[in-house]
Parts: C-alpha cells; sequence; structure tokens
C-alpha cells in the first residue's frame, strides 16, 4: 500500500513539473540574453562609470576654478564704510572729515564677484590623476573577465541542462522496460513460472527508476531557473534546449596561461593605481604653483554695478611641516603598493595551478569517456542477451534487472562523463582566454 501511495506521490509532482510551460531555447538565445539583462555585468557598466567619474574629477589638476558670487550689505563699521565708498568710486572731500570717518553713517554695497583659480604646477595632482586613470582600466578589465566568467556559466547551466534531459530520457526509456518486465513478470507468475517475490523485485525496481525520474525533472527545473537568474528573467519557466548533449570540438591553439588574461591585467592596473597614489604622496612634500584672479563690480543700488576693479595674480604654496601626517600617509600607500605587487604574483601563481589542474580534468575526461564508451556498448549488449532469454523463460528475473539496471547506469555515466569533458574544455577556454 505504501508503495502504491509512494508512486500516485510521484506521478502527481510528475503532472504538476509537465503542466508547467516549457520553452525551447538555444544556447545563443540565452547568452544573448545574459549579455542584455545580467545584473552582474550591470554592475560591473557601473563600477566602470563610477571610476570614470572618480577620473573625471582629476581633470581639476589642469582645469580652473571658476566661482561667482553676489553680495549685499549694510555697515556703519568704519573701516568697512570708508572702503565700500572707495570700492564704489564715491569718496569726496568730505569723506576724509575725522569725525565722519570714525562715526559714519550707514552705507550699503551691493557686489557682483567673478574668481577664476588655475592650477599651474600640482605635481601629486597629476599622478592622483594616473592613479585613477589605472583604477578606471582596472575596472574595465574586470568587467570584460567578468563576462568571460558568465559565459562559462551560461554553458555550465546549459550543459547541466541537456544532461538533465537526458537522464530523463534513459530513465524514460528504463521505465518502460521496467513495465514490461513486471508485465512479464506478473504473466509469469499468474502461469507458475516465477514466484512472488520475483514480481516483487520488478516493482521495487519501477518505482525507483520513477524516484529517480522525480529527481531528474528536479534537476531540469532547477537548472532552468539558474538560467534564469542568469539572463535576470523572473518568469522562472522551464526551458529545454534546443539541440542534445553532444561531445564538443577540441579546438585549442594555445593551452599557456597568458598575462594578457582580463582579470591579470585588472590585477597590474590596480597595483599601478597603488604605485601613482605612492608617488602622488611623495610628491606632496612639493610645493603648488596657482594663479588668482577676480573681477568685481560695485554699486549702493541692487543688481547695479557703476564701479568695478580687478585683482590677478600668482601663489606658491608649500606645507613645510604637517606633523606626521603626510609621513605616514606615504608609508601606508608605499605598503599597499608593495602588498598589491605581492597580491599579483599569488593570484598569478594560483592562476597556473588551476590551469594544470583544468589539464589534467581534461585529460581524465577525456579518458574516462572512452572507458564509458565501451562500458556503454558492453552493458548494452548483455542486456540484449539477457532480455532475450528472459522472454523465453532462460533467465533469472533477478539477472535481468541487474543487466537492465547496469545499462541504464551506464547510459547516465557516459552522458555525465560527456558533460565532464565539455565543462572540462571551456574551462581550459576560459582560463586560457586572453
Amino acid at each position: 500500500m505504501k508503495q502504491v501511495l509512494l508512486i500516485y506521490m510521484l506521478l502527481f509532482a510528475s503532472s504538476l513539473v509537465h503542466g508547467q510551460e516549457i520553452v525551447l531555447v538555444s544556447k545563443q538565445e540565452i547568452l544573448q540574453a545574459v549579455a542584455e539583462n545580467n545584473n552582474a555585468l550591470k554592475i560591473g557598466a557601473q563600477d566602470i562609470l563610477s571610476a570614470k567619474g572618480e577620473y573625471q574629477q582629476t581633470r581639476a589638476v589642469f582645469l580652473p576654478n571658476i566661482t561667482a558670487s553676489y553680495t549685499g550689505y549694510a555697515t556703519t563699521n568704519p573701516l568697512m564704510a570708508f572702503g565700500s565708498k572707495l570700492n564704489q568710486e564715491i569718496l569726496t572731500q568730505n569723506d576724509f572729515d575725522p569725525a565722519l570717518l570714525n562715526d559714519p553713517s550707514q552705507v550699503t554695497n551691493f557686489s557682483t564677484r567673478i574668481e577664476i583659480q588655475q592650477p599651474l604646477l600640482n605635481m601629486d595632482g597629476l599622478f592622483h590623476r594616473k592613479a585613477a586613470k589605472a583604477k578606471l582600466a582596472a575596472s574595465r578589465q574586470q568587467l570584460e573577465r567578468t563576462e568571460a566568467y558568465i559565459t562559462l556559466e551560461v554553458e555550465k547551466a546549459f550543459m547541466q541542462l541537456q544532461l538533465a534531459y537526458k537522464t530523463l530520457e534513459v530513465l524514460e526509456t528504463a521505465k518502460k522496460a521496467a513495465q514490461e518486465n513486471l508485465r512479464l513478470a506478473s504473466n509469469s507468475y499468474k502461469q507458475g513460472y516465477l514466484q512472488k517475490s520475483d514480481v516483487l523485485a520488478v516493482e521495487v525496481r519501477l518505482t525507483e527508476v520513477e524516484n529517480q525520474l522525480q529527481y531528474a525533472q528536479s534537476t531540469v527545473e532547477n537548472s532552468s531557473n539558474y538560467l534564469s537568474v542568469l539572463m535576470h528573467d523572473t518568469t522562472y519557466r522551464i526551458m529545454k534546449p534546443s539541440d542534445s548533449l553532444v561531445i564538443s570540438s577540441e579546438i585549442m591553439e594555445d593551452t599557456s596561461l597568458s598575462e594578457e588574461r582580463a582579470d591579470l591585467q585588472a590585477k597590474k592596473y590596480v597595483s599601478e593605481a597603488y604605485k601613482e597614489q605612492y608617488r602622488a604622496d611623495k610628491m606632496s612634500f612639493l610645493p603648488r604653483l596657482n594663479a588668482f584672479g577676480s573681477y568685481e563690480l560695485y554699486d549702493s543700488e541692487i543688481f547695479q554695478g557703476d564701479a568695478s576693479g580687478y585683482l590677478v595674480g600668482a601663489s606658491l604654496s608649500w606645507n613645510i611641516l604637517e606633523g606626521s601626517k603626510r609621513l605616514g600617509k606615504t608609508q601606508k600607500s608605499k605598503a599597499e603598493f608593495e602588498k598589491s605587487q605581492l597580491e599579483y604574483e599569488q593570484y598569478k601563481a594560483e592562476s597556473e595551478v588551476a590551469l594544470h589542474r583544468a589539464k589534467r580534468m581534461l585529460s581524465d575526461a577525456k579518458n574516462n569517456l572512452k572507458l564509458t564508451q565501451l562500458a556503454l556498448q558492453q552493458s548494452k549488449e548483455s542486456l540484449r542477451i539477457r532480455t532475450n532469454r528472459f522472454k523465453e523463460g532462460l533467465e533469472r528475473t533477478n539477472d535481468l534487472l541487474l543487466a537492465e539496471t547496469q545499462y541504464a547506469q551506464k547510459q547516465l555515466e557516459y552522458y555525465t562523463t560527456i558533460f565532464q569533458y565539455n565543462y572540462a574544455l571551456a574551462y581550459v577556454q576560459f582560463l586560457t582566454k586572453n
């Protein structure tokens, strides 16, 4: 009774899966959707825009700073009152009366002021700009590597989906065979050729296959959902590959680690950014040369400007001592630069190890592919012989079930090995891609 209930539950769950919309998709369609909608790629693009904005800020080392202001005030302060009249060019002989100078009446002043500050020599600013440029280049290289990684993830998930459907095909065939064996075993039992235990063994085998089918259908859903996440598709439809799982052709011209690989280049640019930051901190000990100028309009009435004047000049400033702040900052940036160089060397070494491991994985998968193919052929022939003998009453039920189970397992092993080989090949290509 429990077995019957379990079968009904599995069939009900299977009907729910099959009731969902199944969409036929190709790998190229998924890759295009991922390129347009993947969130990780969008985040990488925003990182580039952020780094670009930071780089644009460093233009201040070349471009002038221009400000404009409009100010109005009223004062009886002797100095301010005299200066305001002087700026407005309205001083008279009477204004030099000591009594008026010491106790002036209220004076109003409205001024329009335009100021310009132009950097002429700012060495630390130049190196800050170089650091920002290196950071921008690192962001671009990192996005390029992210695109390659997302592509690898799509290929892996797509191959997992292909493998899941291959597994379904194998198990559906095994299910039909188990059902046929159950029919034959039931007839033989009725005729007295088999015992009840033989029929129960066939029923157990059928239940096992149906249970495996449910797991395979769950794998289809899981792989489809992951592809939906990569495509940022919130419908989470069940997908079916338009092409079947086959052995990928092996085309690799160069299997060595290239220093031009995008992630290695990104690490280099990060180290360069730290280097330029360190140089900028060292250059902060040098003086800065800046030009400045202003043009002003004055009047006692609002929005007027009968009097004007300008001021131009240059300043050479040198912050000689700032406690130990600059020394500590320089020491910190130097340590960060040297740390980034060590991190690059470590990352490169780890990448070399990963590549060697991937090559061995590809070689093992290639050898395993030949073995599983031979094992599949052998188990297929063994099942054919035992099935014919079982129909004639010359083979035991347990031997037939064993042969049938082995054939299904060898099929699954063969397709799993194809997946492993294809993924190993794609992974090696990912690791050797510039």
